[in-house]
């Protein structure tokens, strides 16, 4: 018997408790493991030690063993992270913030974990793509999540006029992230690049008091730059959305 794979939603940003962004049964079935795989072991036991206040982990957090995975683990080590499972142990599979394998490198271990015939659990938490369609106001019938778009300004621009015509042709709402340190120069690619009647939405710290999530016009964010009165997103995690009219 192999053990399962639970996939582990994390907070989508710091916060001191986890009440009331992860269910309690979640917490209780992250509390009792004793592997992680994670993107970063040191955020990993920030979030376990949340967890443990809630619930008391089944051994001291210094004795849990986390693996890390992220953009720069090779391929050929993934087996490797599964050992535990084929021995017959449970893993939580837990990503730097919400869901896991979505946007996230954990996909490949997940699917390999399917290959050896491990179970895999989704576990109830929080997901930013989600949340901000649910927020945006935008087509939740069809939607699309397209990553990160290229960062060289023309290539850049020629991308958001795709999924613009896209949107517009499909009825789809676009959705795409940035490097929150340029969530800045991307609201203004928007509005360069798309028309004016084109909705934007941008999503900014979802679930955290901070959160901001706001839908207007490229003509009325523009409006809105120019008056000086844009949200504080600089640095902050922020999904785009945009649907042309």
């Amino acid at each position: 018997m192999t053990g399962t794979l639970f996939l582990i939603p994390n907070t989508l940003g710091d916060t001191e408790s986890l009440a009331h962004v992860i269910p309690e049964h979640v917490q209780a079935t992250t509390a009792a493991l004793g592997y992680f795989v994670a993107e970063n072991a040191k955020t990993a036991r920030a979030f376990l030690k949340l967890v443990g206040a809630r619930h008391p982990l089944a051994r001291p957090l210094q004795e849990i063993k986390i693996a890390e995975l992220n953009i720069n683990t090779p391929h050929a080590a993934l087996t490797g992270l599964l050992e535990p499972l084929l021995a017959g142990q449970d893993a939580g599979l837990v990503s730097e913030a919400g869901v896991p394998a979505v946007a996230d490198p954990g996909a490949d271990l997940v699917r390999l974990a399917h290959q050896h015939g491990i179970p895999v659990r989704p576990l109830v938490g929080p997901s930013s793509l989600l949340l901000s369609v649910m927020a945006s106001g935008l087509n939740g019938q069809s939607f699309a999540f397209n990553g990160y778009l290229p960062t060289d300004a023309a290539l850049r621009a020629k991308r958001l006029k795709e999924l613009e015509i896209r949107s517009r042709h499909e009825k789809q709402t676009q959705l795409f992230i940035e490097t929150p340190y340029r969530n800045a120069a991307m609201l203004e690619a928007i509005i360069a690049s798309c028309h004016g009647s084109t909705l934007v939405c941008v999503a900014t710290d979802i679930s955290l008091p901070s959160e901001s999530i706001r839908t207007m016009t490229g003509a009325q964010w523009k409006s809105l730059l120019a008056s000086g009165k844009a949200p504080d997103f600089h640095k902050k995690p922020t999904v785009f959305l945009l649907l042309g009219q």
